[in-house]
């Protein structure tokens, strides 16, 4: 297996950790995040100790994009997604989190000066068809402006968490750097959870669960598969196995929750998985990794 498609599998796995994730709902959002990084940093930590990994020196132009990343992602994606889910609707919210393909492959092509190829740029379109396939709910109602424009925004920042790793002038390696995150992402957050007060009205056991969930299995696990994966890979090409998230919702809440599919969703799903496949399969040669990783 080539180091390529290592990488697709490891961002696929990744994927599939997000799809699985569940709201901390009971608990105000900055609060939820602090916790969830609470939980997840002393893990991390662990298995670098176990591992013997170390964290590199970094010159200040790194420290300045690790804080931008832990913020952005860790803390602003969480927090934007929560807000913004209290003020619209979940199918107008669904469709809106489906453009993550297009938004990541946007940030790569700007922000990493990747210039990809036709293919792969068709690849993101047919995997962001599907997921919008999937979401799209004609009589969805409830949907407002602001809480729109917070989902958007929320997905701004989940594009930026997932590839401004690439412009470290530093090697770090994804266990390093997944550390890095959850700890960043607590300072970050734990300053304004202490003005929500989550203590105050008490916690219920089921936000508490949902935190612990989300914090060992779409943060320690999703954050050292993405990292794993998006070292070997393109900006771009990572940008099209976020489509994988809402699809990997979808069958996890047909197989365990028993809940029904539409004909739209298996559409949806097919979409995705034949631009994932797809791009597999080909090996597609058209980036190098920024960085030369």
């Amino acid at each position: 297996m080539s180091r390529q498609v290592q990488g697709y599998v490891y961002l696929a796995l990744a994927m599939l950790t997000v799809g699985s994730k569940l709201i901390a709902s009971g608990l105000p959002p900055f609060s939820a995040t602090a916790l969830r990084f609470a939980i997840a940093f002393p893990v991390l930590l662990l298995l670098m100790r176990a591992t013997g990994a170390r964290l590199p020196r970094f010159s200040r132009h790194d420290r300045l994009i690790l804080v931008i990343q832990a913020g952005a992602g860790s803390v602003g994606y969480t927090t934007l997604l929560i807000s913004g889910l209290s003020l619209t609707s979940a199918a107008d919210a669904g469709v809106i989190i489906g453009t993550l393909p297009v938004v990541s492959a946007a940030i790569s092509i700007l922000l990493l000066r990747e210039r990809p190829q036709r293919a792969l740029l068709l690849a993101v379109a047919l995997a962001t068809a599907g997921v919008l396939s999937i979401a799209f709910t004609p009589d969805a109602a409830g949907g407002s402006l602001s809480g729109n424009a917070l989902i958007f925004l929320a997905v701004v920042c989940e594009g930026l968490f997932i590839l401004l790793n690439k412009r470290l002038k530093t090697e770090v390696a994804p266990l390093a750097l997944s550390t890095l995150m959850a700890g960043i992402g607590f300072i970050v957050a734990a300053i304004p959870a202490i003005f929500e007060a989550p203590f105050a009205d008490g916690i219920s056991a089921s936000a508490v669960a949902a935190v612990v969930y989300y914090a060992l299995v779409p943060t320690v696990g999703g954050f050292l598969l993405w990292y794993a994966g998006a070292e070997r890979v393109s900006g771009t090409e990572a940008a099209l196995f976020t489509a994988l998230a809402p699809v990997s919702a979808v069958m996890l809440a047909f197989i365990i929750l028993g809940e029904p599919v539409g004909l739209s969703q298996i559409a949806g799903i097919v979409c995705v998985l034949a631009a994932v496949l797809g791009l597999a399969f080909a090996g597609s040669r058209s980036l190098k990794p920024a960085g030369g990783r």
